[in-house]
């Protein structure tokens, strides 16, 4: 299994904001009003995230004081990072096709000014979701083979 590539993260995000785009630009009027908070869950799971990475990290690396990680434990861990990661771009996109739309609105339109603040949140905690997922993901990696030595010598 390969770490997570950011480029096809970009990718996933790149296209879901064009998509949602369009279907905002389609539907904005019907639409209710983004409450402020709407994305902040995704920030207090990115949070929790770079928390586990870390107490993860310092179990694998057996550091004292800390119980070996079973690897069961560390696989569902990765696969937790993994999806994580590809929701987080997902909803940047979201947040991201959103904003395109009604930040440039936000001079003259109330609800646009307010859906922005929004949209910039939510995609701000989209960006913390990717982050902690990655470092999850990161952290779950074995220690290096700390000898320089080849096998003989």
């Amino acid at each position: 299994m390969t770490l997570t590539r950011p480029r096809h993260l970009l990718a996933v995000a790149l296209v879901t904001a064009l998509v949602v785009n369009l279907a905002v630009r389609l539907t904005y009027n019907s639409l209710p009003p983004f409450p402020l908070p709407a994305g902040a869950t995704l920030g207090v799971l990115g949070l929790a995230e770079v928390v586990a990475g870390n107490l993860l990290r310092a179990r694998i690396r057996h550091r004292p004081g800390t119980q070996p990680v079973r690897p069961l434990v560390a696989a569902r861990a990765v696969l937790v990072a993994k999806a994580s990661s590809l929701a987080g771009a997902v909803m940047a996109g979201v947040w991201g096709g959103l904003l395109l739309h009604v930040l440039p609105r936000a001079a003259d339109v109330a609800a646009a000014a307010n859906d922005s603040l929004a949209a910039g949140v939510g995609l701000a905690c989209a960006l913390v979701l990717i982050g902690g997922a990655l470092w999850l993901e990161w952290c779950c990696r074995t220690p290096d083979d700390e000898s320089d030595e080849k096998p003989g010598e």
